[in-house]
Order: structure tokens, then C-alpha cells, then sequence
């Protein structure tokens, strides 16, 4: 997470899940952004093949660790250059309207999490609900 920008980052969370992210910034300070859902749009049999045969297209990555799973990102993918074209990698898309783009609270962490820092496209059906996290010792917090 310290750089150089276009670095994926993969990180294992809860004793079972890979969470990818992209170094962003400049070398040597820390920064990401979390990949928290995506589109399967090539390759989704491939997906369906890694995800379940039972499961919709719109669930295939939706979420942070089946993003990962259906696309079949791993531990060894850490410090991939996602600007190199080879292996993962990201591609330029088509640039979005700043109204369709939607912020909210942080998702699963009691840590600053009213922070706005969850990012989606308004109105897609990929990006999974927003769930506060569960109050500490599982109580009903009152």
C-alpha cells in the first residue's frame, strides 16, 4: 500500500477471504482503494465456475472477497502492476457522470466508519447493500 499508484495490494481478512485493492498516491505514503464490487463481462462461465452454478450474474463479485473469488484473484497477485497489461490488470472504461456517482459509510468496521469512503454507481446492481457493522459482543448496542 506504500506505492508506486497501479499496484494491486492483496490482503487475506477473517481467516478466509482475499480483498483486493489499488495503490494510489505517491511512493512511500500509504494509500488504496478497496475493490468492492464489479460486472462480470467476459468470462463468466469461468466465474459461474468459481462462484457456484446457482449463482445470479449480478452476485458473481458483488462484494469485496467474491469480487475475488470470481475473478480468481489470489495472494500471489500482490504487487502485480495493474497497468502493465499482463496478468490482472486494469483497462480504461468509459468515463461516468460525476451525479451518477454515490457515497456513503464504510461497510463491516466500527472504526470511523460514518466516513464517507464507500463509492458506487448509483443505481447498479452489482454493489452489494450497505450493513452496518454488528455491535461489539453482538448485543443490540442499547
Amino acid at each position: 500500500m506504500f506505492g508506486p499508484a497501479g499496484l494491486c495490494y492483496i490482503y487475506f481478512t477473517y481467516g478466509m477471504h482475499y480483498c483486493a485493492n489499488v495503490v494510489v498516491g505517491e511512493p512511500g505514503v500509504a494509500g488504496a482503494v478497496l475493490l468492492r464490487a464489479g460486472e462480470v463481462v467476459g468470462g463468466v462461465d469461468i466465474a459461474r465456475g468459481r462462484r457456484g452454478s446457482q449463482v445470479r450474474d449480478r452476485d458473481l463479485a458483488r462484494g469485496p472477497a467474491r469480487l475475488c473469488v470470481a475473478l480468481g484473484i489470489e495472494r500471489v497477485d500482490d504487487g502485480a502492476d495493474l497497468l502493465s497489461g499482463e496478468g490482472i490488470r486494469l483497462v480504461e472504461g468509459q468515463p461516468v457522470a460525476a451525479e451518477r456517482i454515490a457515497s456513503g459509510p464504510r461497510v463491516g468496521v466500527r472504526h470511523a466508519a460514518q466516513r464517507q469512503w464507500r463509492f458506487w454507481l448509483s443505481g447498479d446492481p452489482h454493489v452489494s447493500q450497505y450493513r452496518a457493522a454488528a455491535p461489539l459482543g453482538g448485543g443490540s448496542g442499547s
